[in-house]
């Protein structure tokens, strides 16, 4: 069977074309020249008689296996790039929500202590949380956060209410302060760091993703 030299650009141009047209879907920052270069090598890596050569039978019709073969490695080596950048961005965007809710876990203790004076701020979120099917509105349950958030889990972060101190006036306890935490389910996954918010509503970080929050947030 005759076999002849494929043009010198020939394989590697389409390569280096479905290589561009893929990393265009998941941003041309994510994927650099570099990647594009790495992948356009190990195709030639793994085929390299292929890029040199190719069965001439005519016109051909459809895809050959070793078209097939190549289609396939390229996308197991953008899977390879991409996933972890997939990962990246939805822990970025889990950390820009668990902040946002905690900025509401802040406004709910302000709503709940004009409301409720008599019990200052409340030491669980399921006390700002509560359904209106169950009725009205009360100290335990003040229907003041969403039920995700109440429930303590929301976009890959745990919330919980703590370091709360009170006092006993008349005969019942008053909660004059506390700390809003957030922590990622996984850390490096769902997550990096770890955020804490206090009764002057200052934001604050863990880079280590736990509640040793040291770092002011913007």
């Amino acid at each position: 069977m005759q076999r002849i030299d494929l043009p010198s650009d020939g394989l590697r141009r389409r390569v280096r074309t479905f290589l561009e047209r893929f990393s265009y879907c998941y941003g041309r920052d994510e994927i650099g020249e570099e990647q594009l270069s790495l992948a356009e090598s190990c195709v030639h890596g793994i085929f390299p008689e292929y890029t040199h050569r190719r069965t001439a039978l005519g016109e051909e019709s459809g895809f050959t296996l070793m078209e097939l073969l190549i289609v396939m490695s390229i996308m197991i080596i953008l899977m390879l790039i991409a996933i972890p950048n997939f990962i990246s961005m939805t822990a970025q965007a889990n950390e820009t929500s668990a902040m946002q809710s905690l900025r509401a876990i802040y406004q709910s203790q302000i709503q709940y202590q004009i409301n409720y004076p008599a019990n200052g701020f409340a030491c669980s979120l399921a006390s700002l949380g509560g359904n209106s099917t169950a009725g009205p509105p009360n100290p335990q349950a003040a229907q003041l956060l969403q039920g995700n958030l109440a429930s303590g889990q929301k976009s890959g972060y745990t919330f919980n209410i703590t370091n709360c101190t009170k006092v006993n006036v008349n005969n019942q306890d008053m909660y004059t302060s506390y700390e809003a935490t957030a922590v990622p389910q996984s850390v490096g996954k769902t997550g990096h760091r770890g955020f804490c918010i206090d009764i002057k509503g200052e934001l604050t970080s863990d880079p280590a993703g736990g509640t040793n929050c040291t770092q002011a947030v913007q």
